[in-house]
């Protein structure tokens, strides 16, 4: 991987007062210590039994504040020990999506953790991203909605103040194309992405063959291929649900480690973003025209 060669700070945990979602909210702050003009980048990480949180993806997280993000972590209550019978279960998709919103609504607040990082922070320049459940997540933010079992969707949770979205490993669609046991346990998943305008890069591997659908790793493709917005796809070859591992480093969950895969992908994050959010590092449509035995790049 590219060696880190900007200083930077972390800090955890900041708490921000939630009575309605029975914790408060804990978010992983991490920025550059030096630049002004900083775009931001709220990560929602994926599912907390599987031992995913805040302190998760510092692959990505690390190397975004090289390259002068900042880097906002909600700690998800999946990622807090979330009982089966406790009835927030049932509506945690909902309470994800409203952990971004009461991120970006209190910005302010969790920027202050940092003395003098608000004023260097330029938060008109805001994007989502995630893995796996995060993706899920962080794509209604940028339009996404869910199916409900009466063929209705949900309402809208798009939120305007964000640009640009990175979505790895995001689900793909429901009904028929969910397993048994997806059906049964994440209802939820079933997403309507026509509603998805926000310009998005979608990133796959072409070896996830999840137990959650009967479609093979095709189906982590369906945002690209669905969502007006979702401009650009990265289908990494060889590169299981991990995607190389993204979620931590030398994770010994990690069955398909690839360091080359990871670097990939936080360099076509990276350029992107920089892209969409209108910065002037390494140009996106250069990096997308490489040809790469690593995967292959979509655009439409």
């Amino acid at each position: 991987m590219s060696t880190l060669t900007t200083p930077t700070v972390s800090v955890r945990p900041i708490a921000l007062a939630a009575p309605d979602r029975g914790d408060d909210l804990l978010v992983h702050l991490t920025a550059p210590s030096t630049g002004t003009g900083l775009p931001v980048i709220v990560f929602s990480h994926g599912y907390g039994a599987f031992g995913a949180s805040m302190d998760s993806y510092r692959p990505l997280v690390d190397h975004w504040a090289d390259q002068g993000f900042v880097v906002v972590q909600p700690n998800h209550l999946d990622a807090q020990g979330l009982d089966a019978d406790d009835p927030r279960s049932a509506e945690l998709w909902e309470i994800r999506i409203r952990d971004l919103r009461q991120v970006i609504d209190e910005l302010g607040t969790v920027l202050a953790a940092i003395p003098g990082l608000a004023e260097r922070t330029e938060t008109g320049r805001l994007a989502v991203a995630g893995h796996s459940y995060g993706a899920t997540t962080a794509s209604a933010l940028v339009g996404a909605r869910v199916v409900g079992a009466d063929g209705t969707s949900s309402a809208s949770a798009k939120d305007e103040r964000v640009k640009a979205a990175v979505l790895l490993a995001l689900t793909g669609t429901g009904g028929a194309d969910l397993s048994p046991f997806a059906q049964e346990h994440f209802p939820f998943m079933s997403p309507d992405f026509s509603d998805l305008t926000t310009p998005s890069l979608v990133i796959a591997g072409d070896a996830d063959d999840s137990p959650l659908s009967v479609r093979g790793p095709d189906w982590f493709t369906d945002g690209f291929r669905l969502a007006p917005g979702a401009t650009d796809l990265l289908v990494l070859a060889g590169a299981e649900h991990s995607l190389g591992g993204i979620t931590a480093y030398d994770d010994t969950h990690t069955t398909d480690e690839s360091p080359d895969r990871v670097e990939l992908i936080r360099r076509a994050s990276t350029a992107y973003l920089c892209s969409a959010l209108g910065t002037t590092r390494e140009p996106w449509d250069r990096l997308r025209d490489d040809a790469t035995e690593l995967g292959r790049f979509e655009s439409k």
